[in-house]
């Protein structure tokens, strides 16, 4: 997928139904990642949210699009396209402001050394210091876009221009849960380990999926999160399920 930022409406909409499968039908809002259409996509969703039809399995809202699954069985595909329909042509999404519904996160983060061997490539990418790699990626607030790839992974944005690098040309057979990866203006913060081809510029204890609790995800779209820069010695002391704090809105 295409995640970098165009900045031009001829991304967007208008919003497509197209079926996805004979249990699913994709609300498609644009063609690229696009802070306006991400947040169309979790504005709608939310909407969408507690106001289904009997037969809607779940929603699964992504940087452009919103999937509905439903059984076919209890639900016809025509009625949820007729349904879905309306709720688009109900509001104005690209121009709506999406409900702050989602959690405020404040993670530690250790920046450089063993946790972020890729730092002093992103500083010379970007044309900045290391520790200025550091203060600009902690200062900014940065939105969750979507879940998926792997088990809990988050991708986060929309970091400032200097940040449009691309990804690492040779791909990293692993980098370890908590990884704090850049490229394209995006964050991408996995919970497992993964192979990847993003720039990993520090860690975090935090870990955003645990199987055995009753909220697997602790991270959901539209939720917020600051990245605070931390040293090695005090994020050995966090508890990978307790480090973090919801930040005061």
């Amino acid at each position: 997928m295409n995640m970098n930022n165009p900045d031009t409406a001829s991304t967007r909409g208008p919003a497509r139904l197209k079926p996805a499968g004979d249990m699913a039908i994709l609300v498609e809002f644009g063609q690229t990642y696009d802070p306006v259409v991400n947040h169309a996509v979790l504005g709608f969703d939310a909407a969408l949210v507690g106001n289904l039809p009997a037969g809607v399995i779940e929603t699964v809202p992504s940087f452009r699009s919103v999937l509905v699954r439903f059984d076919p069985l209890e639900l016809a595909y025509e009625r949820l396209h007729e349904f879905l329909q309306q709720r688009l042509e109900a509001t104005a999404w690209y121009s709506a402001v999406p409900p702050e519904t989602g959690k405020n996160w404040v993670l530690p983060v250790v920046y450089g050394g063993d946790e972020g061997p890729h730092l002093a490539e992103v500083a010379d990418l970007c044309g900045l210091r290391e520790d200025q790699v550091a203060d600009q990626h902690a200062a900014r607030e940065l939105t969750v876009a979507m879940l998926g790839f792997a088990p809990g992974l988050a991708y986060l944005g929309q970091l400032p221009e200097i940040w449009q690098i691309a990804r690492r040309a040779e791909i990293t057979p692993t980098v370890p849960a908590g990884a704090v990866l850049v490229a394209v203006r995006q964050t991408v913060l996995p919970a497992t380990p993964i192979p990847t081809g993003w720039h990993q510029i520090g860690r975090t204890p935090f870990r955003g999926f645990d199987p055995a609790a009753a909220r697997p995800f602790l991270l959901s779209p539209g939720d917020r999160v600051r990245f605070e820069p931390t040293d090695a010695a005090t994020a050995a002391g966090f508890e990978p399920g307790a480090a973090w704090r919801e930040a005061k809105r």
